[in-house]
């Protein structure tokens, strides 16, 4: 079977703030905003999570041509500064996922 170069990162997340309250839609603007800015990175979106199968809340989901590009964004000082800035201090709880078609 061979394997696609792309990767899809999904993030599915919990934050901390009531919901509905204007500090999660900044943060889920502000996460738009900043992350789809990276150059490397494709197709961003912001999803609302709606499964009763487990209480995260929201998702971030991109996609990346290869994993050169994946670490370009890893390392990218927009990235890093968002997860040290905002995610490490506003998100209660995640999940990581990262794919590559089959």
């Amino acid at each position: 079977m061979a394997t696609n170069e792309r990767i899809i990162h999904s993030v599915i997340f919990r934050l901390k703030h009531e919901a509905g309250a204007q500090a999660e839609q900044q943060f889920l603007e502000d996460g738009k905003t900043l992350l789809s800015a990276i150059p490397s990175v494709e197709n961003f979106c912001v999803l609302r999570q709606v499964s009763p199968k487990n209480d995260y809340a929201f998702g971030f989901s991109m996609e990346f041509a290869d994993e050169a590009a994946y670490q370009s964004y890893n390392e990218h000082p927009s990235h890093v500064a968002f997860v040290q800035e905002r995610w490490e201090t506003e998100v209660e709880a995640f999940l990581e996922i990262d794919y590559q078609n089959l």
